[in-house]
């Protein structure tokens, strides 16, 4: 039985009766909400309206419940709009979401950011001397020489 298969079995044990508790919730609770008017009425039409969208969890193995890890690749770039204020420049704008680029490419590539900024460093002079092509030191390209992989 494949991974996706035990998932969506497992989902539909445990995940389908929970979900349609809060369904049943929603539909107990809507009109005493629209009644009270305000910010209540609109957040569960806004509930009500995205439930489908829930649902869909328990028909797809592939899908998880919440989009952290999505959340997590981003939230460097959002910490990093307060030091952005200061880059006084457009030059410096530019170096320091170059920077940041190239931090999440190697978390991206499993490589652990330290290490590999320390190899990148040690290596690039070398490759700039001998006009060598710099292809080679892009995180994909990146043997374990020397660079420590995220565990």
């Amino acid at each position: 039985m494949t991974l996706l298969i035990q998932k969506l079995l497992i989902r539909k044990e445990k995940s389908q009766a929970i979900i349609n508790t809060i369904r049943e919730w929603i539909n107990t609770k809507f009109y005493k909400a629209q009644e009270l008017a305000g910010a209540i009425a609109k957040a569960f039409v806004y509930l009500n309206n995205q439930f489908a969208k829930l649902e869909v969890y328990l028909t797809d193995g592939r899908l998880n419940i919440d989009n952290n890890g999505a959340e997590n690749h981003i939230r460097p770039m959002v910490l990093g709009r307060k030091n952005w204020l200061f880059a006084t420049s457009v030059k410096g704008a530019e170096a320091i979401a170059t920077w940041y680029t190239i931090i999440e490419t190697a978390k991206a590539n499993g490589l652990e950011p330290y290490h590999y900024l320390k190899y990148l460093m040690t290596e690039f002079p070398y490759y700039q001397r001998d006009g060598r092509d710099i292809e080679a030191l892009l995180p994909w390209n990146v043997s374990d020489d020397g660079v420590v992989r995220i565990s």
